[in-house]
């Protein structure tokens, strides 16, 4: 099975958020379960100022956007601790920035994102054809891979390197459709006549991820709950249509996590390593991250986020009851950067509550095991959420997830019941209702059951023998592979 897959982002070489962390595990699982499988992403400058050994290959290629002749160049690695090739789509003019898709320190986009991921669309396909790899199965990633499977379908339909190959799109978010105005349809080299609203027109504008929905012959996306949810008008962002239409085609994986990097019993960012059987550990990590956050170490539940200081995350309702909260015996500790608002409220926060929050408003890798490591609680009230990542980290690290019962959150966190005993898979906090009064009681509960040692340990233990792998979410994709190649 000859595989290649496609994301504009591939940690640890790019990233901006889990994307990025699936897109560099995802492919060297499906490579020890067999599959041959290559990867390719954009060579952006922040990629080459990483000091990766990277090698320039020969390949040169030469593609249109609208009028111009545009010229890519490729340089090729592995993906770290593998046998993986990696191939990276060169264009100086293109990508050759800080930013991936806006400027640093900002939301906004570049003005000229449309033409750089057709080129990189237009790329792949052009370097696949001189590779001769002939995929059987094109995987692409996000609405910056979308036109691959329109050009494949369209402009290449009469190649033989694709002419048996199956093309799967994975919808990371929806919220991120790359959605631009009708005349780059030009700069596309598509026929106008696709321009309809049944393939990549929407609401009189082009859209990338709908294109690369439409013409896929599987949809993925990051849970089962999430899949369900972007068919309805509140989540669908537009395109619950669209999704409803290939809802037999809609399959929800969750993502899995590398326990290579985020596991307490090997973790080297950790003071002390522990697991489920020695809990001495996790209690050594928690006095240290007191330390460091300059708390008083004592005993006392600390709850805290790795977050990005959005609405989507929750932040308007945590905002709305933290003075509540911060009335509670507890501490609270904030890692993330976000919207100016959140950032100065949480600045205010820590002079106002100085004994009881620590927040740091960047992103630091080792800090943020230090935090999952340390915390007792952590906090995921999203507005909505495909998959998640950290409510993983938290159980694997033992330390119990109080979330919204939404998206991936729904799929991996099993809420403790109104009468708070402990059995089966029961691994956290969960509340529905988008509202402040329910986060703060569910927060409440959790705080009453912590004084409870005997069944908060059986929680953690409940949360840190769950199996949330990257190779089982592999073995998942690999079966979606089998099926789509084994349809007529």
């Amino acid at each position: 099975m000859n595989v290649v897959y496609i994301s504009p982002e591939v940690a640890p070489f790019a990233k901006t958020g889990g994307l990025a962390d699936i897109a560099g595990a995802i492919p060297k699982s499906l490579h020890k379960l067999g599959v041959d499988i290559i990867v390719f992403m954009p060579l952006y400058g922040t990629v080459m100022e990483r000091n990766i050994s990277l090698s320039k290959t020969d390949i040169q290629f030469h593609v249109k956007i609208g009028n111009e002749i545009k010229t890519g160049c490729v340089y090729k690695c592995l993906l770290p601790n593998s046998k993986v090739p990696i191939f990276f789509i060169g264009n100086d003019q293109y990508f050759m920035r800080k930013g991936l898709y806006n400027y640093p320190g900002t939301t906004n986009d570049y003005e000229d994102n449309s033409q750089r991921f057709i080129f990189f669309a237009k790329g792949v396909l052009e370097v696949i054809n001189t590779l001769h790899c002939c995929p059987d199965i094109i995987h692409c990633n996000d609405w910056q891979t979308g036109l691959v499977p329109v050009y494949v379908r369209t402009m290449s339909s009469g190649s033989e390197c694709f002419k048996r190959t199956k093309l799967i799109m994975t919808i990371h978010n929806l919220a991120y459709q790359g959605i631009f105005w009708h005349w780059d349809m030009k700069l596309t080299g598509l026929d106008w006549g696709l321009f309809n609203w049944r393939q990549l027109e929407f609401y009189g504008r082009l859209n990338f991820l709908k294109s690369g929905i439409v013409f896929s012959d599987i949809i993925t996306t990051v849970s089962q709950t999430y899949a369900k949810e972007i068919q309805t008008h509140e989540y669908g962002e537009g395109l619950d249509g669209v999704l409803r239409e290939r809802a037999k085609d809609l399959y929800g994986i969750i993502n899995g996590i590398d326990y290579t990097i985020w596991n307490p019993e090997t973790d080297k960012f950790i003071c002390a390593n522990y697991g489920k059987k020695n809990l001495k550990g996790k209690h050594l990590c928690k006095k240290a991250l007191q330390k460091k956050c300059k708390l008083p170490e004592k005993d006392v539940p600390v709850i805290g986020m790795i977050t990005r200081l959005t609405d989507q995350k929750g932040l308007d309702l945590i905002v709305d009851k933290f003075h509540e909260i911060m009335n509670k015996n507890l501490q609270f500790v904030l890692l993330g950067t976000g919207e100016m608002r959140y950032q100065e409220l949480f600045r205010a926060y820590t002079r106002i509550f100085s004994e009881k929050v620590a927040v740091n408003l960047a992103f630091e890798e080792h800090l943020a095991h230090e935090i999952e490591a340390g915390l007792d609680i952590f906090l995921m009230p999203s507005r909505y959420e495909p998959c998640g990542l950290n409510q993983l980290y938290s159980l694997k690290y033992g330390t119990v997830p109080i979330v919204r019962h939404t998206g991936g959150l729904a799929d991996t966190v099993v809420g403790v019941g109104q009468d708070c005993n402990i059995n089966g898979n029961m691994n956290g906090f969960s509340f529905k209702e988008y509202n402040s009064n329910v986060l703060l009681a569910t927060i409440e509960k959790a705080l009453n059951l912590y004084h409870n040692k005997a069944l908060w340990k059986k929680l953690m233990e409940n949360g840190m023998k769950q199996d949330w792998s990257q190779e089982k979410s592999a073995r998942e994709y690999k079966m979606i592979y089998e099926k789509v190649l084994s349809d007529k």
